[in-house]
C-alpha cells in the first residue's frame, strides 16, 4: 500500500524522531511511505481560535497532497480528528461544496497510527521489543474524537519484554487542549499535576501516549517534578510510534 505520511507541525518541528519511527514501522509491515514536502498545517489551530477562513487554504493544501494516496497516516490524533470532523465543515461554511466533498473523501482515506495498524492492517504484532514497565495516557481527541478506544494498548500488548501498567483514571484529560493551557494555565497546571501524580502511582518509567502535543506537556510537568508529592525525574514520555519502532537491537 502506498502511504503518505502527515508529519504535523509540532512533530516536524520538535519531535522530528516520531516521524522517522512512524515511517519505520509502516516500512516494516512492507508498505511503501512518501512524505510529501508539499504538506504544510492541518488547519487545526486556526479553526480552534476561531479563524476558520484562514484554515481554508490549508484544507486545499492537504487535499492536493495526499489526494492521490490509499492512506494517510500520522502519528496524531489531534490532526487526523481535524482532518475527519472539521475539513469538510469548514469547506462548507466557506460557500466551497466541491471542496468539501473532495475533504470529505480524502478524510475516509485518513488515520491516526494505531487505527491503521489495527482497523486498516489487521495487525496488532508489529515485531517491536521495548524493555520498559509503560504505562498509557489516552489523549482526548484519539479518544474522543476518533474513538480509538484500545487499539493503542493492544499494540501494546504485543511488544516484547514491555511491562504495561493500568494508569487509574486513564481518559481524565492532562491538561494541555492546545490553547487551553494557555488561556486556562492554573487550571491546566492543576489537571497536569493530577495526572502525573497517577502516572508516578503506576511505578512505570515510560509514560506512552499517541499525541506529541499531550506528551509535551506531560513531559514538562514530569522535568519540573509537578505533583502533589511524587518525584517525576525518572519517569519518560515516550511516542508510540517510538515503542512500536523499537527493536532489541535498538532497546
Amino acid at each position: 500500500m502506498r502511504i503518505g505520511l502527515l508529519i504535523t507541525c509540532l512533530v516536524d518541528g520538535m519531535f522530528p524522531d516520531v516521524a522517522a519511527d512512524t515511517v519505520t514501522v509502516l516500512r516494516r509491515l512492507g508498505h511503501e511511505v512518501d512524505v510529501p514536502a508539499a504538506q504544510t498545517c492541518c488547519g487545526q489551530m486556526h479553526i480552534n481560535t476561531g479563524y476558520p477562513r484562514s484554515a481554508v487554504p490549508l484544507i486545499q493544501r492537504y487535499v492536493e497532497t495526499f489526494g492521490g494516496y490509499e492512506a494517510v497516516v500520522a502519528p496524531s490524533g489531534s490532526c487526523i480528528g481535524s482532518v475527519r470532523h472539521q475539513h469538510a465543515d469548514v469547506a462548507r461554511q466557506a460557500g466551497l461544496e466541491g471542496l468539501a466533498q473532495v475533504a470529505e473523501d480524502v478524510s475516509r482515506r485518513s488515520y491516526e497510527l494505531s487505527e491503521f495498524l489495527v482497523d486498516v492492517l489487521g495487525v496488532s504484532d508489529v515485531g517491536a521489543t521495548y524493555p520498559h514497565r509503560v504505562t498509557y495516557h489516552p489523549t482526548c481527541h484519539s479518544l474522543r474524537l476518533l474513538r480509538v478506544g484500545d487499539k493503542p494498548l493492544r499494540l501494546l500488548r504485543a511488544v516484547r519484554d514491555l511491562d504495561l501498567v493500568e494508569l487509574p483514571d486513564a481518559e481524565q484529560c492532562c491538561g494541555f487542549g492546545g490553547t487551553f493551557a494557555v488561556k486556562n494555565s492554573d487550571v491546566s497546571a492543576a489537571m497536569l499535576a493530577d495526572k502525573l501524580d497517577r502516572v508516578a502511582g503506576t511505578g512505570a518509567d515510560r509514560l506512552c501516549a499517541s499525541d506529541s502535543s499531550c506528551l509535551m506537556h506531560l513531559g514538562g510537568g514530569l522535568s519540573r517534578g509537578l505533583s502533589t508529592g511524587h518525584l517525576h525525574a525518572e519517569i519518560g514520555p515516550v511516542h508510540l510510534a517510538t515503542v512500536l519502532a523499537s527493536t532489541k537491537e535498538s532497546s
